[in-house]
């Protein structure tokens, strides 16, 4: 598992901060027509083939799987509707996210290739319902994961990325310190970086 996860809201914030070096990056497109949602994710795809960039769709599975994406991202809500049978039927990986023991618990009885626990800080980027998450939690988690791949995601800085590696995440999603950043393209390079110090 990369241990930089870049995650971006449109696929021209992909195009720009891909080439210096991402490796994993998710696509999250927020409320946009089913069209718009298709011709990003189909842009991205190309766009991370030619960059050898790992692409995950966030959400979208059914137009991951019609437009040949090899993994997707899926919250608890999407996981009610997702068919699982046919993403393993076509080879689609997938992320679950995780907020609490019943949801890892659900999350793993699907054989995710990675979990997601947020956010471990306090994030501004969208209004959360659950309270920060902290390290211990992050090192609990790793313990009931075992050799599941753990993304630590929600506030995370890269002045914090040493404690949450500390604690067993193996790999750490950043939104928002990359999308604030005055310069989005060198705060992608220190971040690459500081995740392989």
């Amino acid at each position: 598992m990369e241990r930089f996860y870049l995650i971006v809201g449109h696929v021209s914030q992909l195009e720009l901060l891909v080439p210096h070096g991402v490796r994993l990056v998710q696509l999250r497109i927020k409320d946009q027509p089913e069209t718009e949602v298709r011709r990003q994710i189909a842009r991205a795809r190309d766009f991370c083939a030619v960059h050898g960039a790992q692409l995950v769709v966030n959400d979208y599975w059914q137009a991951a799987l019609d437009l040949n994406c090899g993994f997707v991202h899926l919250g608890q809500e999407d996981m009610d509707n997702a068919d699982f049978a046919a993403l393993r039927r076509k080879g689609v990986r997938f992320g679950l996210s995780t907020h609490d023991e019943t949801e890892l618990e659900r999350a793993l009885s699907h054989g995710p290739d990675y979990v997601a626990l947020g956010p471990v800080y306090e994030t501004l980027l969208k209004q959360m319902k659950w309270a920060t998450q902290g390290l211990d939690r992050v090192r609990r988690w790793k313990q009931m994961v075992a050799d599941t791949p753990l993304v630590a995601i929600g506030g995370l800085t890269i002045d914090r990325l040493p404690g949450v590696f500390a604690a067993g995440a193996d790999s750490a999603a950043v939104v928002t310190d990359i999308q604030q950043a005055p310069d989005p393209e060198a705060q992608t390079r220190d971040w690459i970086k500081a995740c392989a110090a």
